[in-house]
């Protein structure tokens, strides 16, 4: 029986917060590599230029600048710009973790390094078929580094969160009720005074006896599970 596609990618953070990502399927990706490709290909155009007029010195420094664009280029613009080269920031996405972390050097050097497996028999036929048939679209390299490559959405702006410091929840939540409390929180400079205390109310029977002011105790939880110090 066919496993139907499911191009989501979801996870389940400690604090009980639901995440998921779209993962990028192979034509996004390849046209991603495509302009990553282009700009490698301007920059050694230049080096080789560069080379017809330091003649032996010139070979060299043609021979390090296809070595450092072959293996590190990737790496670095992975690890140092947010899991984005320039040509998966053209298309929106991005390198991560299956925990959705960013992605760390360690893992960016092993995905890379088996590019060159992926690349077999030259034209990257290994990396399609991983990617055709794994649930994330994942090349090789991404299943040995625990890595995929995900839609990138830019956080739209948020209203200003409220000046109260993080606290610990007083007791197990659930996932729901760890969602309604970040919400409460992050919705609080959106919210009227009077419905704030209302809120606030429905969550009486489990306040602290010593808290005084419940609507900011309960944001200050809602902070608290958003990671907020």
């Amino acid at each position: 029986m066919a496993v139907e596609l499911d191009t989501l990618h979801k996870v389940v953070t400690p604090e009980n917060i639901d995440l998921q990502v779209e993962c990028a399927g192979p034509v996004s990706r390849c046209l991603a590599y495509l302009i990553d490709l282009g700009i490698r290909a301007l920059v050694m155009l230049v080096l080789g230029l560069l080379a017809l007029f330091l003649d032996r010195v010139g070979v060299g420094l043609l021979m390090l600048g296809w070595f450092a664009l072959d293996w590190f280029y990737p790496v670095l613009f992975e690890v140092l710009r947010d899991g984005q080269t320039p040509g998966k920031r053209a298309l929106g996405l991005r390198v991560v973790h299956l925990d959705l972390s960013p992605i760390r050097w360690s893992a960016s050097l092993v995905r890379n390094l088996l590019r060159t497996v992926d690349f077999l028999p030259g034209t990257y036929l290994l990396a399609t078929l991983s990617m055709c048939m794994t649930r994330r679209f994942q090349r090789l390299g991404d299943l040995a580094a625990g890595s995929l490559v995900v839609y990138h959405t830019p956080l739209a702006p948020t209203a200003a969160l409220p000046e109260v410091r993080a606290i610990s929840a007083p007791l197990a939540l659930d996932r729901d009720e760890a969602r309604a409390l970040v919400d409460f929180a992050c919705r609080a400079n959106t919210l009227s005074g009077a419905r704030q205390r209302e809120l606030a109310e429905l969550l009486a029977p489990a306040l602290p006896g010593t808290v005084d002011d419940p609507v900011r105790y309960w944001q200050g939880v809602g902070l608290g599970l958003m990671g907020e110090t």
